[in-house]
Order: structure tokens, then sequence, then C-alpha cells
């Protein structure tokens, strides 16, 4: 049986390509995709590469769809549930995994990074690293469980909870799932962004006072943005570094003077737990982070080329992709 899907053999382009399946060993289960989220991580790692990239490769980190096939060991998934994949396959012994950070686990292998991932009709996946949807909670819902489980992971090193100030750099997709989730945790939240539109998007957080905060979260690979939030940031306070910056653009001037005296800490934050894949569902299907309005088009894979160059110009908030000839890419736009 072959497949339609989205390859990677180069660095700067990709090709659609019709590919066998492959069929699920004894642990791990085949998922027929119904829809796949863009992020610019995809962009980057078509355009430009990825630290963490193996050629060729299938991308496409965040998935749901409907288990197909099951190996002969897995038992806790059946054919016909709907499910979200965790993109990362870890190992589970090394001393980052025992400490409960298997997202910097020396043997991670990423989906769309190490292993083929969801940009395709069909994806193969661990059982480990499946979590079933929540009954009632749609397919294009639920795919934003990646980029929530990102965030989340970022709020928990910043220990954003009640009664914390925090600061986001950046109103895109991203930035506003950082927003939702820290108000959902009882946070005071602020969005600084030079796009009126995108800060309008988080309704009573688009205006930041010219005070210091807790909490400095970068969400855009912006230098000018990292130097702003070193300024704002309060006694204490923390600086989350949740957006990578180009290799030649990622040096700042940091005064470890103002680090020391006002005993200020620098956490980086990557991807995200597997647990964080459970709270993120739980969230979404709570309804207490909202996500449906971050959809503004639904496109075929045929279209990812159009499709990039809406992420690389910002003419798109989420862009959900679907393999199938019959899904809903017909309405390729909800939201100017």
């Amino acid at each position: 049986m072959n497949m339609k899907c989205i390859m990677v053999n180069r660095i700067g382009g990709f090709d659609v390509m019709d590919v066998p399946v492959r069929m699920p060993h004894a642990d791990e289960i085949l998922i027929r995709v119904e829809v796949t989220g863009l992020c610019r991580t995809d962009l980057k790692l078509i355009r430009l590469g990825h630290r963490d990239l193996v050629l060729p490769r299938i991308p496409g980190e965040e998935v749901v769809g409907v288990v197909s096939e099951t190996g002969e060991n897995v038992k806790s998934i059946k054919q016909g549930d709907r499910v979200y994949v965790y993109p990362g396959m870890w190992c589970g012994g090394c001393p980052s995994c025992r400490a409960g950070a298997e997202n910097l686990c020396r043997n991670m292998q990423i989906m769309g990074f190490h292993r083929d991932g969801g940009f395709a009709q069909f994806v193969t996946a661990p059982a480990q690293s499946v979590i079933p949807v929540p009954e009632g909670l749609t397919a294009e819902l639920a795919v934003f469980a990646e980029p929530l489980s990102c965030c989340l992971n970022a709020l928990e090193l910043g220990q954003v909870g009640p009664g914390k100030t925090v600061a986001i750099w950046g109103a895109g997709p991203a930035g506003t799932l950082l927003a939702r989730a820290a108000k959902a945790m009882g946070a005071e939240t602020f969005s600084i962004d030079p796009d009126p539109e995108r800060r309008s998007r988080i309704q009573g957080h688009e205006t930041c006072p010219e005070k210091t905060v807790d909490v400095c979260i970068v969400a855009v690979g912006s230098v000018d943005a990292y130097q702003s939030a070193l300024s704002r940031l309060g006694p204490r306070g923390r600086l989350v570094v949740f957006s990578g910056l180009h290799p030649d653009a990622d040096r700042l001037s940091v005064s470890f003077n103002q680090l020391h005296y006002h005993e200020q800490t620098l956490v980086g934050a990557y991807g995200c737990c597997y647990r964080h894949g459970h709270q993120a569902l739980d969230r979404i299907a709570s309804g207490s982070v909202a996500v449906a309005d971050l959809i503004s088009h639904r496109m075929a894979l045929d279209d990812l080329e159009k499709a990039l160059l809406m992420v690389e110009t910002r003419q798109c908030r989420k862009i959900l992709l679907y393999p199938d000839e019959n899904s809903p890419h017909q309405t390729d736009h909800l939201h100017k």
C-alpha cells in the first residue's frame, strides 16, 4: 500500500511523492492522519534545515489521526481510536529521562526530524508516544495539543502561577497560547507585539505597562525582543527563552551584575514532555484554553508551498493541513 506524502530530500525544498506505507512493528501503531498543524519550525526545517533533521524525511510534528493498525505488543490502543501523537520517542533511562525531562533525552527521536512525521496520509508511531483524544474533542482542536504542550513546558519552567505577572513578546499562535494558558493558571498577562491586529486577539492583555514583571517569555526570534525582555525583568524574575535565534544572531549583551543583584534567572524551554500532552488535551477539552479561533486556513498537502509562504510572510494564524482528498480543506480560509 502506498501513500501520498511531503518528502524533504534536500534543504531548501520538498517533493510531493507516493511512497510505501511502513507497517507498524510490535510496539508501534499505524495512524491514518486526519490533520497536521503547520508551524514556523516546519518552515525553518524545509528552508534552512534544523539541528535535529535527518534526511530524507517526511516532516510534520503536530499530528492527530485514527489508529489503523497496531503492533502485536500493543494492548492499550485499538483500531478506530482517535489519538494525538507526542512527537518524541525517549529512552527512559538517561539522566534527563529519569529527571522527568524526556524532551532532553540523549537518545531522543523526534517525529518529523529523526523519523517520519505527519505530512502524509499515514504515520507510524511508537505506542509509548500516543495519547487518546478525549471523547467529543475534534481532531482540529486536538491537534493544538503539540504547540500548547510546548507553551505549558515554558510556563512550568517559568514557574508561572497565581499572582505572577507575565509579559510575552510575540502575539502569533504560540504567543497567544502562552498568554491564554498563563491566564488560565491565574497569572496576569501582557502581550508585546508591534502588530495591533495580532495583539487584539489576546483580549484585555494587549498592552504591557512600563513596569517590571515576574516572568518574561520571548515567543519571537528577535534579538531586540530578548534585549527588551531583559530590561523588563523584575527582582527574582525569570526570562524564558522560548524561541530560538538564527545562529548568526544568537549573541546577546547580558549584564551579569543585573542577574546577580536582582537574583534573576534565565531558563531555556525546548519542546515539551509527554505529560504536557495530557495536560494540553485536558485544557483544550475543558475549554480553559481556547484554540478554535486560531485556525485561519485549512489546506491540502498539495498546497504546502503556498502555506509556507503564508507562514513566512505572516499572512495567517494557524494553518491546518489535510492529506485526505475528502477533508474540509475546500474551505481553505476562515479569517483573513
